[in-house]
């Protein structure tokens, strides 16, 4: 019988969740949707669990247009209405109408770059690696994720204080939180740099 791979405690006992930590987790994502995407989860996320969230993630591709900042940029108040009444989303007005302005503030940052260097841009475009030795030991933020935070603000992103920025870091392989043990931890990328705590 073959031994069952170890993880991050947070990803066991539910399908979704585990797979989501195999597959996604902490893999570095240059796809502009992709990060508009997990960006506007994360920020859902305030407030509630990370499993409620991902849930109802393909009712979010579905609501917001698969993603696509030039589409959800010009939703009005239609859509917002819309998206109100949607139970396959987090129902959420100031959730709904950031993910709007998001998409406006993404098209505004393609005028002299991309989604994707800005955000690299703040770890040296290379994942910083953390390896903490337990869950306890992975933080809620860092001086990175503070800095994208107030940079992301000064552009007119909404809903991404330091907090939700470093989830998006962790979401999107910019810092890798695996905790030694993890099988995730053992096939990290030679480019990533680990960060001493």
């Amino acid at each position: 019988m073959a031994k069952e791979r170890q993880r991050c405690a947070w990803a066991d006992g539910d399908p979704e969740m585990t797979r989501y930590h195999d597959e996604e987790w902490g893999v570095p994502a240059h796809d502009e949707k992709h990060l508009f995407e997990m960006l506007t989860l994360e920020g859902a996320q305030a407030g509630l669990s990370w499993r409620t969230v991902l849930y109802k993630r393909e009712a979010y591709r579905k609501a917001f247009a698969g993603f696509d900042p030039a589409c959800v940029a010009r939703f009005g108040a239609r859509d917002v209405a819309r998206l109100m009444n949607d139970a396959g989303i987090v129902r959420n007005r100031l959730k709904i109408e950031s993910t709007i302005a998001n998409a406006k503030a993404i098209l505004e940052v393609r005028k002299d770059g991309s989604l994707d260097a800005l955000l690299w841009s703040f770890v040296g475009g290379a994942p910083l690696v953390h390896a903490p030795a337990a869950l306890s030991e992975v933080p809620a933020t860092s001086p990175e994720a503070t800095a994208m935070s107030k940079a992301l603000k000064a552009r007119g992103f909404r809903f991404v204080g330091p907090t939700i920025c470093y989830a998006l870091m962790q979401a999107c392989g910019l810092v890798d939180d695996h905790v030694k043990g993890c099988f995730r931890a053992a096939g990290r990328t030679q480019s990533a740099r680990t960060k001493r705590r």
